[in-house]
């Protein structure tokens, strides 16, 4: 029985970067051998074990086998004749591709040091395109690490160009492409992800609305500034779909099986865009126009919510909108600022408590914008 450290670990640690996960391969052993040493086995599809102590992940050195379209169409054999190289051989880029034996030596069957140096991200071997999941993965690599100079190297896009053509990615499961997606919203440069899917076709399977070059100009523009602050998952794919239409924004959300709050967001935020583009243009006053846009935002219950979108629209809207941002923002300081129970208590009710709450925050509404913008 042979352990070694592999993948994610090597490679950061290559690059001087802090490694926070560790994954070890096992070779020459059975799972029979593994729980005897008190290792708990955790993998349903092929043998994983958590080490007793230190609960890193220990995996049975294993190959696998296309049988189908997709992400689950693999058959895997693990056993102690596997061989490390052969373990190796299966996985998606060479500087993944690397381990550490127990001495500390590298092993580095596919050259993975090599274009770790020449900051190349490039498949190890023509396996590779029977997983269309590692297309996504790639592009989030790319994202990840282009701050240090790495691109996708020329045969691996060529390859994936070719997953596109046949057909490969239009048999992934939603779940796991938003799993990516979510994961590459917090990257280095989250923006590059989406123009390594465009640059392979990928994109206009995944998200087809994104396709037209000046719909993404305007999505990565967008969540480049926003992902330039400490915001959430939600307001970052709020960013990306902010050219479509608040319809389209609830479709494609839908269709990716977005969680609820992303779909929201993305919702209200392609909405905002373009009642704040066409504030101007309304025959009611700017302060009623503005209310509407609060109820419409459900300030009253979701307040939270609603500063995570006026935080989207101030950092993704152009600059021509940013004053808009900033009297929508205004409005909702003063109209939140109106207590239902004071107006109970002078003895409104019913329908004309309601008249009167919203009479009271238009007032306030009024005296808080500047006179510019009355």
């Amino acid at each position: 029985m042979q352990t070694y450290l592999v993948g994610g670990a090597v490679r950061d640690e290559l690059l001087g970067i802090d490694v926070k996960d560790r994954d070890w391969v096992v070779v020459g052993a059975t799972p029979d051998e593994m729980l005897a040493k008190g290792f708990k086995q955790v993998g349903a599809d092929f043998p994983v074990f958590l080490h007793p102590r230190t609960r890193e992940e220990y995996a049975l050195a294993r190959t696998e086998r296309k049988q189908g379209r997709g992400y689950h169409g693999f058959s895997v054999y693990s056993a102690p004749d596997v061989t490390l190289e052969e373990d190796l051989k299966r996985r998606d880029l060479t500087i993944n591709a690397m381990a550490r034996d127990e001495c500390g030596e590298l092993v580095d069957p596919f050259h993975g040091l090599e274009d770790l140096q020449a900051r190349q991200l490039r498949h190890v071997s023509p396996a590779f395109a029977e997983d269309p999941l590692r297309i996504l993965r790639t592009a989030r690599f790319a994202a990840r690490f282009r701050p240090m100079g790495f691109e996708v190297h020329p045969d691996t896009m060529t390859l994936m160009r070719q997953m596109v053509a046949e057909g490969e990615v239009d048999h992934l499961v939603p779940e796991r492409v938003w799993q990516e997606i979510q994961r590459a919203l917090h990257e280095q440069e989250p923006g590059t992800f989406f123009e390594v899917l465009r640059d392979c076709g990928a994109l206009a399977v995944l998200i087809p609305e994104l396709s037209d070059d000046d719909r993404l100009a305007e999505a990565l523009a967008a969540l480049r500034r926003v992902a330039q602050q400490d915001t959430s998952t939600e307001q970052r794919f709020a960013a990306v779909l902010l050219p479509l239409s608040a319809e389209q924004a609830v479709t494609r959300s839908e269709a990716m099986k977005a969680p609820n709050d992303c779909r929201d967001l993305a919702r209200l935020t392609c909405h905002f865009k373009t009642a704040l583009a066409d504030l101007s243009s309304t025959e009611d006053s700017i302060a009623s126009a503005l209310l509407e846009l609060l109820d419409h935002a459900d300030l009253w219950r979701r307040e939270a919510r609603f500063e995570a979108l006026a935080q989207v629209l101030d950092h993704a809207l152009p600059d021509d909108l940013r004053t808009r941002v900033k009297a929508l923002q205004i409005a909702a300081r003063a109209a939140v600022g109106v207590n239902p129970r004071e107006l109970l208590a002078q003895g409104f009710k019913g329908k004309a408590l309601g008249e009167a709450i919203r009479a009271e925050r238009l007032k306030r509404i009024e005296q808080a914008l500047p006179v510019s913008n009355r």
